[in-house]
């Protein structure tokens, strides 16, 4: 029973401990719909019209690694009309809209070149997902692109008798995903380097964090510096932010002040 499955999908979701489990869960229904091939884009660091520097992005996809380098790492995504749309809607938008503008002339040059190039690969039809955010600061969207074969008219068609379903994964895996600590295309921390970092968010001094960690304070400043560079910031109190952010400190599965605590 669908109903049944779905329940059981979220739940799942719900419960997961991996990014990986999330994402996996979540493209195998897709894929049953008519989409196996799934691009995903999550930022903490939202700014005007952009969704921030790309390396403190989560990018996932189901596409061949070829596109998925092109897309993601060549900055392909921000030159798509459905990008823009993102940034400006919630909800869920098929990719006929594209098209209809695109006939109608109303896209940018860069917009209507992405779209020329999508097509030359077979990437017309298909279902963009923006997400609701909590903060202004964070955007999320999904990106469903339909089988080979399938229309337009095929994609309204599993809007129609599944859209619901659809959109109840797709929400159940972002949020599930905001919470799970996740690796952007940079550098990530090391274990000490959390742990020096979380010191200093519960307050302590470095001479403090030393002694905690059981080590030098020219070693936990160390830790810091690299903390910092990780995290492209200059500051341990931005390093403390953005690490808070990411979920990479203060994490119950990373966190060892927390353990030290209880």
């Amino acid at each position: 029973m669908l109903v049944t499955r779905i329940l059981d999908l979220l739940n799942g979701i719900a419960t997961a401990k991996q990014t990986a489990e999330v994402w996996s869960m979540a493209t195998g229904f897709f894929a049953d719909l008519g989409f196996a091939r799934v691009n995903y884009g999550f930022s903490r660091f939202r700014h005007g019209a952009s969704m921030g520097r790309p390396e403190d992005m989560l990018f996932l996809s189901t596409f061949d690694p070829g596109y998925g380098q092109m897309y993601f790492g060549g900055g392909f995504y921000a030159r798509t009309p459905l990008y823009r749309w993102a940034l400006e809607h919630d909800g869920l938008c098929t990719w006929r809209w594209v098209a209809e503008r695109h006939a109608a002339g109303q896209l940018a040059p860069d917009e209507a070149q992405s779209v020329a190039q999508n097509a030359a690969l077979g990437l017309t039809a298909g279902i963009t997902i923006s997400f609701p955010e909590a903060s202004p600061r964070q955007k999320g969207a999904l990106g469903l692109a339909a089988d080979p074969g399938l229309n337009h008219d095929d994609v309204d068609a599993v809007v129609a008798g599944e859209g619901a379903a659809l959109q109840a994964v797709a929400h159940a895996m972002h949020l599930r995903i905001c919470h799970l600590p996740f690796t952007p295309q940079r550098r990530t921390l090391s274990q000490r380097q959390r742990e020096a970092l979380e010191w200093v968010a519960e307050g302590k001094t470095t001479q403090e964090v030393a002694q905690r960690m059981g080590v030098s304070v020219a070693m936990v400043e160390k830790h810091l510096r690299l903390a910092r560079q990780a995290l492209n910031v200059e500051t341990t109190a931005q390093a403390v932010a953005k690490g808070t952010l990411l979920n990479e400190i203060l994490h119950h599965r990373l966190s060892p002040v927390l353990r030290a605590a209880e």
